[in-house]
């Protein structure tokens, strides 16, 4: 999930399927409008997804399946790159791809920046036991992202790590991670504290609080005044109609949270400096 730092622009990814979209709600009058999916997003066959807003509220940033050349897409999850959006005087401009050395052959997805430009993100690299997905950044300087750097063993130590959000004072970065052994489910969130040498921390279980045996999780992001953090989840609510296996309760329960599909859940984030190593 993204926000204005304004707090009066929210956007999130909708999947269904074969369908994806990246839809939008405004805060007017102090009540949230009915989503929408955004304009830009409504490209058939194209999976937009992952959309992140830097620091400063002048660039957008997204996954997307678009090819680049405005042929026809390839369906499913083939060319996965990091597109991006500016901010205008009259919204946001028409997507563009950011290209390389962001963009590869390889896919990428899930960005995430610092205030000082430095983009976070995962990308795919193939190794002697097939594919794995890697955190990486590219540094901005003098207006240029600078080479892809693969981030340390502290941060990349399990069989695949991925969707990792960095704290925009490049304080710590939360990822999930997959085939560790302190792991609670088949992929858990982690958290790796930086100082301002630049070493990391291992990785963190970051706990019950996200992680589940049964149930995954997605996608964290902290709000602009990193007062919270959103991350999506398929836990499943308490059904006190259980025992109502009615068509009506099926449909019902199709269209409502908790039905087992991924939600939207927040927690205050004032527990994460709690976790880092004294």
């Amino acid at each position: 999930m993204a926000i204005t730092p304004d707090g009066n622009e929210l956007y999130f990814g909708i999947l269904d399927g074969n369908h994806s979209a990246l839809v939008v709600s405004r805060r007017v009058d102090g009540r949230w409008t009915e989503p929408e999916v955004a304009g830009f997003s409504s490209r058939q066959a194209v999976f937009d997804i992952e959309p992140h807003i830097i620091p400063d509220g002048t660039r957008f940033l997204f996954l997307s399946t678009r090819p680049n050349d405005g042929a026809e897409p390839s369906p499913g999850w083939h060319d996965q790159d990091i597109w991006a959006m500016d901010r205008t005087d009259h919204g946001w401009s028409e997507p563009y791809n950011l290209g390389p050395p962001v963009n590869t052959e390889a896919p990428e997805f899930f960005p995430s920046t610092t205030r000082s430009g430095t983009i976070y993100f995962t990308r795919e690299v193939e190794g002697e036991q097939g594919n794995r997905s890697l955190i990486h950044r590219c540094r901005l300087v003098g207006g240029e992202y600078q080479p892809a750097e693969v981030l340390p063993p502290e941060v990349n130590a399990g069989d695949t790590q991925f969707n990792a959000f960095i704290d925009p004072d490049e304080r710590f970065l939360i990822f999930g991670m997959a085939g560790r052994e302190d792991a609670i489910g088949r992929a858990d969130y982690y958290i790796s504290f930086r100082d301002e040498n630049d070493v990391w921390t291992g990785p963190l279980n970051m706990g019950e609080k996200f992680n589940s045996p049964t149930n995954s999780v997605v996608s964290a992001s902290l709000t602009p005044d990193g007062r919270f953090l959103f991350f999506a989840s398929t836990r499943s609510m308490d059904d006190k109609e259980a025992s109502d296996r009615s068509w009506r309760r099926f449909q019902e329960r199709h269209g409502q949270p908790g039905n087992g599909n991924s939600d939207i859940y927040w927690v205050d984030a004032t527990f994460i400096e709690a976790l880092r190593p004294e």
